[in-house]
């Protein structure tokens, strides 16, 4: 084979190989595009409860499995808006922002962690600040937030998810934003809870309860 001869077909199969590629991150940004607009479940109410009647302890809710709806993530001063869905491994996290496994579910006492990566549902992170809100839409309920602290971390300081004992939501991604290659440190988000209230069911309108309330009213079980 001639010298043209062998640059042109190491030109083909270069040209091979990036529309290979492309065809990979069309087809990874489209299931991570349909992952992040998954709607919110439609809530179904099986018994309605007058306003002051005493309201049953939750019991320990089942842990479901890994890719499963958990809840919608929104951080309007940074214009996040990310399905979470139950577990952190890699599979999950190329799709969406992932619920942490063995720390508390929306609802329930403790530190609710959530992980999701830098270059993608968690990218605009670098931008928030002390103070905004933030909001976590489960099947019934609408969790509000407001930030209190940023810090950044080493990736086995794992004391962040440690249990609490308020209500608090912590997020985690990788660290520096633009670091290219496996990022060796941590960005932490960490916001208390300020109120909870029911969600709105169905086009009727309907809802379990009309008022807010501060979570330790809940009767959430303690966190894992």
């Amino acid at each position: 084979m001639t010298r043209r001869g062998l640059l042109v077909s190491l030109e083909r199969g270069l040209l091979g190989v990036g529309l290979a590629l492309a065809v990979w991150c069309g087809f990874v940004l489209v299931r991570a595009y349909q992952a992040q607009n998954l709607p919110v479940p439609t809530l179904v109410i099986t018994q309605t409860l007058p306003p002051d009647a005493a309201k049953p302890p939750s019991p320990p809710r089942p842990a479901p499995a890994v890719g499963t709806w958990v809840a919608r993530l929104e951080v309007p001063s940074v214009k996040i808006a990310t399905t979470v869905l139950e577990g952190s491994d890699d599979a999950t996290l190329s799709r969406a922002s992932g619920h942490i496994e063995d720390t508390p579910f929306p609802g329930e006492r403790g530190n609710v962690g959530i992980a999701g990566h830098r270059d993608t549902v968690f990218r605009a992170l670098r931008h928030i600040r002390v103070g905004d809100p933030l909001n976590l839409t489960t099947a019934d309920r609408v969790y509000r937030y407001r930030i209190s602290r940023t810090l950044i971390v080493g990736p086995d300081d794992v004391y962040v998810l440690d249990p609490t004992a308020h209500p608090t939501l912590t997020l985690v991604t990788c660290y520096p934003f633009d670091f290219i290659g496996h990022a060796p440190r941590r960005f932490i988000v960490h916001a208390d809870l300020v109120s909870d209230e029911a969600r709105a069911v169905g086009s009727a309108g309907l809802s379990k309860s009309s008022e807010s309330r501060g979570f330790s009213g809940s009767g959430g079980s303690s966190g894992r």
